[in-house]
């Protein structure tokens, strides 16, 4: 498995009134671990769409263990599970500093053709790089 971590410091208005940061921005930390994930394979999602291919959300789910609050610097830890034929999938672990961990997640995306909208197969480039792990 390829795992990727990137960091990221919890913003103001990342939080609710207590501080907390709120539960829907835990999906922009993961996509944020995602993109650089594949940017860190030589995959763009810019080169993607510009090749003709989406890959959306199909699927998405969370587990929250302790909250994340606002100046916090969070490890994003990017997991790749498992690629097929017209999907990726993902898990997420949110780490804090002290190293506890905070939620934890998965996603599966599919491959699009933007003409058709319609399932794809994945491009070969991709799964090239993902072989060589």
């Amino acid at each position: 498995m390829k795992i990727f971590d990137i960091q990221v410091r919890v913003r103001y208005a990342e939080t609710d009134q207590m501080g907390v940061v709120y539960h829907g921005n835990y999906a922009q930390f993961f996509e944020m671990g995602r993109v650089e994930w594949l940017r860190n394979m030589g995959i763009s999602y810019k080169s993607m769409e510009e090749e003709g291919i989406m890959l959306p959300v199909v699927s998405l789910t969370m587990n929250y263990k302790k909250s994340a609050r606002y100046d916090d610097l969070l490890t994003v830890r990017t997991i790749l599970k498992k690629l097929s034929s017209v999907k990726i999938e993902f898990d997420y672990e949110i780490y804090n500093e002290e190293n506890e961990l905070l939620t934890i997640g998965n996603s599966i995306l599919v491959f699009v053709d933007m003409k058709t909208g319609r399932p794809t197969m994945v491009p070969k480039y991709i799964s090239e790089k993902v072989e060589l792990l």
